[in-house]
């Protein structure tokens, strides 16, 4: 088993990102998940049942809690649930950086993090010509 996973987002953002990535790469881990919030949701509760996943989640590698946007109900709740527990939060997901960390889940905590941050940071892109011209030369046009 590797570093567990829990995507902390708005409404069904994290369900549609493990969706996606499953339609990508396959069946993902066990020990991956995504908890959703609405506005109607009491915060507590969340934190409460954050914290319960994220104990049982917790394999003895820690875990990766990834969230939407920083400063968000989402964001503060994962902040919480990590205080004190083997856990590191990464606000900002996006589907390049989900499939980096499910793609290197085997590492240590910290240097998922930082395959996590890089995986995200280099999947944001200003597609002028250079989406241009790498589509031109995709084999998959």
């Amino acid at each position: 088993m590797g570093v567990g996973l829990i995507l902390i987002t708005h409404q069904n953002l994290g369900d549609t990102l493990l969706q996606t990535a499953r339609s990508m790469l396959g069946d993902l881990p066990e020990d991956c998940e995504s908890m959703a919030m609405s506005q109607n949701d009491d915060p507590d509760e969340v934190l409460a049942r954050a914290r319960a996943r994220l104990g049982e989640l917790d394999s003895g590698s820690g875990v990766l809690i990834l969230t939407d946007m920083f400063g968000s109900t989402p964001s503060n709740v994962a902040s919480r649930v990590a205080r004190g527990a083997n856990a590191r939060v990464i606000a900002g997901i996006n589907l390049p950086m989900l499939i980096r960390v499910l793609n290197y889940r085997h590492l240590p905590l910290t240097e998922l993090v930082n395959k996590a941050l890089s995986g995200g940071h280099d999947g944001i892109l200003l597609c002028d010509q250079e989406c241009s011209d790498a589509a031109a030369r995709s084999p998959h046009r």
